[in-house]
């Protein structure tokens, strides 16, 4: 997934600060007040020793000592609450980028989810935002008032004596310069080793759950050595960004000594010349002593600044995902055929509005091809009219181009070549609101949400009363949902009841039922049930959406069948289409295809 550049995270952070701009001030404000309440110290101690040189009074000395307590009273009080502002102002800004990452996540086109592999979302949905988290809580404060310190404490050591403030100042020059080398280097560093863990977690996942696959197949050693490879990787990014702290602050910590030593040795020449007070040396060694505190904070936070930074530009890099106008720059493995995809997405969440409207359910597919990424073509020239109403059967041999017709029908992907249009209006432009209600694509891969049934159903349809969401279930022959000891209200996944496939796949075809879309695409949504059981679901899926467009990726025939028209597909083309007697009767691909599966007796439904 792409990933945001500088520019573009600024203008994100300026946008979050300027919605909730009154905490922000209230921040700077109580900041400054407890950097000037902290400056009161230095100077009176300063005060104190020429006072003692030019042989005041014990009370004079007392009231400056009493000032410099009441300074450091009013410094802890100001600098608390403005930690606490701080701290508001954090968690309420980490509220509204977790909100911001959802609502993008769930707007991402589903080619580009596949495409870019669950690792990487979780990663930026979990260690990024949490990274970015704890800079705007803790960091970004600290942060903060560290520079607001350094600045005010800058400010009394030259207003002491603009000389002295200069030394000083320049001996800083040291920590400019090993801060300048670290920053040139870091962001990159800090961008390689989230990408790296992002495709451990990748790796680790497809591992974990394919897991069976793994042995069956004897892959252990196969992804054994992968993860270890990804581990690789990470430690070696890891060890990058160690090598830049390693120079980086051993500079600092021999920088800090400069400038306090500057000035106490030209503040001594001055002072035997008569040009400065003892007092005013003293003052001005302190504040650039007091000066090393503020400023180790802010150099020990650079590391936790450029991490956030990076994984706050791996964040906002979805904003470029969805097309969003954010200067993200997107990664090159982008094709094409996802561009339409990512403009429709961005109108169902922004504000450009929907596309068009579409005048009817007619599907229209004209001269449409289509390949992924730089691969050979899939489909090639199909052509295919879906009547509104109509129950149509796709079959062919593995690879023949169904999925990947389903999936332009669904508005996933948009063609290379040609338009899939509904109601004369291309689906690949229509806001992810008006898609789903359009056309809904259920395959065999079914996914049960942690909750009850109630909640896995209610995704589909909230507003659903109870004996809708039973009427759904009975219709799609969920019959075990009616043995469960809590009915609508039984948790489900860990802790509750495990479905197994042909159940999940029960609950997803009822959230169809509930959803009630113009058209519906089964690609093999029935594939883990039984012929008979899988016949009796699409049956009774018919008669529920009754008047709705059924479009049947068939691995049965007994689907096509039951179906109003067929299309047969080999090679990437429709080669037939007609109704099953009419394709039977034909003697074709489709008439040898309905024989030989036929022929099967396992195969052959029971008697209705």
């Amino acid at each position: 997934m792409p990933v945001a550049e500088p520019r573009q995270v600024r203008r994100a952070a300026l946008r979050l600060i300027r919605q909730d701009r009154r905490a922000f001030s209230a921040m700077i404000i109580f900041n400054a007040l407890a950097a000037a309440a902290g400056l009161v110290g230095p100077w009176l101690l300063g005060r104190i020793i020429n006072t003692v040189k030019d042989g005041g009074s014990v009370a004079t000395v007392d009231r400056l000592a009493l000032g410099i307590l009441a300074g450091a009273v009013a410094q802890l009080l100001l600098s608390r609450h403005a930690r606490y502002l701080g701290h508001r102002f954090g968690e309420r800004t980490l509220a509204r980028i977790r909100e911001q990452f959802v609502d993008r996540a769930l707007a991402l086109p589903a080619s580009v989810v596949e495409r870019a592999g669950a690792g990487d979302l979780t990663a930026r949905g979990t260690t990024d935002v949490a990274t970015a988290g704890q800079t705007l809580r803790d960091t970004g404060p600290d942060v903060f008032v560290a520079a607001v310190q350094a600045l005010f404490i800058l400010g009394a050591v030259f207003l002491l004596d603009p000389l002295l403030g200069a030394c000083g100042l320049l001996g800083l020059v040291g920590i400019w310069f090993a801060t300048r080398w670290y920053l040139r280097r870091a962001h990159a560093a800090y961008l390689e080793e989230g990408a790296a863990h992002s495709t451990l977690a990748e790796v680790l996942a497809a591992t974990a759950s394919g897991a069976r696959t793994v042995e069956a197949f004897g892959l252990r050693e196969r992804r054994v050595a992968e993860s270890e490879k990804q581990i690789v990787r990470c430690i070696t990014a890891r060890e990058r960004t160690l090598h830049l702290r390693s120079v980086l602050f051993p500079c600092i910590d021999i920088s800090y000594a400069v400038p306090v030593v500057a000035v106490l040795l030209i503040g001594g020449v001055l002072h035997d010349h008569g040009s400065v007070s003892l007092g005013s040396v003293v003052a001005c060694a302190l504040y650039l002593r007091q000066l090393s505190q503020p400023l180790d904070t802010i150099l020990q936070q650079v590391e936790q600044l450029q991490s956030s930074s990076a994984s706050f530009a791996r964040v906002e890099g979805l904003a470029g995902t969805t097309g969003e106008k954010t200067g993200a720059s997107v990664s090159s493995g982008s094709t094409s055929a996802e561009v339409p995809d990512a403009r429709r997405a961005v109108k169902g969440v922004g504000e450009a509005g929907e596309a068009g409207v579409p005048a009817d359910d007619r599907i229209d597919v004209d001269g449409v091809s289509f390949a992924y990424g730089d691969g050979p073509e899939v489909l090639r020239n199909v052509d295919l009219t879906v009547r509104p109403g109509e129950r149509l059967a796709i079959v062919g041999p593995s690879g023949a181009g169904k999925t990947t017709l389903s999936r332009l029908l669904a508005g996933i992907d948009a063609p290379v070549k040609g338009t899939v249009t509904v109601g004369r209006t291309p689906i690949a432009e229509l806001s992810p609101d008006r898609l789903r209600r359009q056309v809904v694509l259920v395959t065999q891969e079914h996914h049960v949400f942690l909750g009850t049934v109630r909640d896995n159903l209610r995704i589909a349809a909230e507003s659903a009363t109870d004996t809708e969401l039973w009427a759904a279930l009975t219709a799609v022959g969920a019959d075990w949902a009616q043995g469960l000891e809590h009915g609508l209200d039984a948790g489900l996944g860990p802790g509750g009841r495990l479905l197994h496939g042909a159940e999940a796949q029960q609950l997803a075809l009822a959230r169809v039922v509930l959803a009630d879309p113009h058209t519906l695409i089964l690609d093999e949504a029935t594939a883990l049930l039984d012929p008979t059981t899988a016949r009796h679901t699409e049956r009774a899926l018919a008669a529920v959406l009754h008047g709705r467009t059924v479009i049947a990726i068939a691995h049965r025939l007994q689907t096509a069948h039951d179906a109003d028209r067929v299309a047969v597909m080999e090679d990437g083309r429709v080669t037939e289409l007609g109704t099953h007697d009419d394709l039977v009767a034909a003697d074709g691909a489709y008439a040898e295809l309905w024989h030989s599966w036929h022929s099967r007796p396992e195969e052959r439904p029971a008697a209705d």
